[in-house]
């Protein structure tokens, strides 16, 4: 029986473009033109797009596009708008208001804390730590032991003025240098920082030099720590009875502190931040829980 010849594609069949896979065939079928305008429409669009506005990035930078056009300068450009119409009311009302008044007005405090607690970051957590705990030298802010004062006028003080820092109005006060200058003897220094040692409670001293050192204290230290070592925040003299030591407790460190004695330096702010701004970190180191 002869083979019946393959009737060959019909003109209504699918095109295809000759390729077949385990007998899956190929087919050929077009894109609509409506489609295939569409994609070129976007692919001239592209080009444009890239010449306009910012797209290619470079090796330090992008390409800033003949608009110069960018969403986050719009969007820093509105924050920026709103910030300054904000800071210039509450701005000008932290500048002239009272720590009281400050705290009498919610919304005015909240201002106040929350630029406060900006300025502390940019300005103060270098030293003071960004929880304001301090470190050896840097003076933990957060505990009720202040060396100039405590309440949030001698706070803003200490901010505006700083401590020995060359400023007219700020706080002076050396801690002498007893060994390096030769006002006392190496078991007169011994003797005295079991002294204090002792006045804040600390275990283990005790004996014959706790008394010699009270002598030697009431002859040469009494004067600005006070003859109950309370301390003198008009001179910066630390209380001696509590259990907060600025540059250490250990009896090398306070020897340390008495031999060579100890010149810390707080910067004036003033000048450098705007008086609105003190008070906002004055209300916000008071604030910390420490203050008085």
């Amino acid at each position: 029986m002869a083979d019946t010849p393959h009737p060959g594609p019909s003109p209504a069949d699918p095109q295809t473009t000759g390729h077949a896979w385990d007998g899956i065939v190929e087919y050929n079928n077009p894109l609509p033109r409506w489609w295939l305008y569409t994609l070129y429409a976007t692919i001239i669009w592209s080009v444009g797009y890239w010449i306009a506005y910012p797209a290619w990035p470079l090796v330090t930078g992008y390409t800033g596009g003949l608009l110069g056009y960018s969403q986050r300068g719009v969007v820093l450009d509105e924050v920026d708008a709103v910030r300054r119409a904000r800071d210039a009311r509450g701005q000008a009302q932290l500048a002239t208001a009272s720590v009281a008044e400050i705290r009498a007005d919610p919304a005015l405090l909240r201002l106040a804390l929350a630029t406060g607690k900006a300025a502390f970051g940019d300005n103060c957590a270098a030293c003071h730590g960004s929880s304001a705990t301090g470190r050896p030298g840097y003076p933990n802010l957060q505990d009720d032991d202040w060396l100039w004062g405590g309440t949030p006028e001698e706070i803003e003080r200490t901010i505006r003025y700083g401590a020995r820092s060359g400023h007219g109005e700020a706080h002076v006060g050396d801690m002498p240098a007893f060994g390096r200058d030769g006002v006392l003897k190496r078991d007169e220094i011994a003797a005295v920082a079991t002294y204090v040692l002792s006045l804040s409670g600390k275990p283990g001293v005790a004996g014959a030099r706790v008394a010699t050192g009270g002598e030697v204290f009431a002859g040469n230290c009494a004067g600005c720590h006070g003859e109950a070592a309370k301390g003198n925040p008009e001179m910066g003299a630390p209380d001696l009875t509590d259990a907060i030591w600025l540059y250490g407790a250990s009896p090398e460190q306070v020897v340390a502190t008495i031999t060579n004695g100890r010149r810390g330096m707080m910067p004036a702010w003033e000048g450098r931040l705007d008086p609105a701004t003190i008070k906002a970190l004055a209300v916000y180191v008071h604030d910390l829980g420490g203050g008085r």
